[in-house]
């Protein structure tokens, strides 16, 4: 049965972690947040999550020695962590203590959102893997589109860019996050890359069954219908 996940995201850094938190938020997860480590230990203790993200950098408690308190108190909840160093030792020490996977900051948020999606089905719990719109669906793990009984080619660019807005439907999701999220690269916002590839995804979703998903938010961005336009 698929279910929405319950995510603790321990991290200091406030801006960061309500961003993150959102962005989760808005990909259907229950998130709980914790600034400090001795916060962070006790919510895993005491509280039932699915996953937990995890900054190494945090006071009261590092991050190593929190996911070690966890690990003895018999808490196996998969810990995805999260850190600005960039050193092998880190990522070493993270692993051996009982981390499952391991994130060095700046990274994509839609990498963080497929590795925790990766831990949660290792870890026995399904999520929704097809996203819908009315009769627009996106399969995530066979790679495949439909628009009601026909399928529909798309690029690898082209599929993220609609998983990006399909999993957010009703948002407006502006330029500048598209860009970074499914181009992954320093891309200016005056660019026009952006525009001509959803001119193409409207050519393949839209106009061969005359309908209106993509939504452009003039001087913002774009948005999913949820009916599928």
């Amino acid at each position: 049965m698929t279910r929405t996940g319950r995510v603790l995201v321990i991290e200091d850094e406030a801006s960061f972690a309500d961003a993150l938190a959102q962005g989760l938020r808005q990909d259907g997860f229950e998130v709980e947040t914790a600034n400090d480590g001795l916060l962070g230990l006790d919510a895993g203790l005491t509280r039932p999550f699915d996953a937990i993200v995890l900054d190494l950098m945090l006071p009261s408690l590092p991050g190593l020695d929190l996911c070690a308190q966890l690990r003895r108190a018999g808490i196996r909840v998969p810990v995805l962590v999260l850190t600005a160093r960039n050193g092998e030792l880190d990522q070493l020490r993270a692993l051996r203590i009982g981390a499952d996977d391991f994130l060095t900051k700046p990274f994509s948020y839609r990498v963080l959102l497929a590795r925790l999606h990766a831990l949660l089905r290792r870890s026995g719990m399904q999520l929704a893997d097809v996203l819908t719109a009315g009769d627009l669906a996106l399969d995530r793990v066979a790679r495949r589109c439909r628009r009601g009984e026909s399928v529909i080619e798309l690029t690898p660019r082209e599929f993220a860019l609609l998983e990006l807005l399909m999993s957010r439907p009703g948002q407006v999701v502006s330029k500048r996050f598209v860009l970074d999220e499914v181009w992954d690269s320093a891309i200016p916002v005056h660019s026009n890359v952006l525009e001509v590839y959803v001119a193409y995804l409207r050519r393949k979703i839209d106009l061969p069954f005359g309908r209106h998903a993509v939504e452009t938010v003039r001087g913002t961005g774009y948005r999913l219908a949820p009916d599928g336009g």
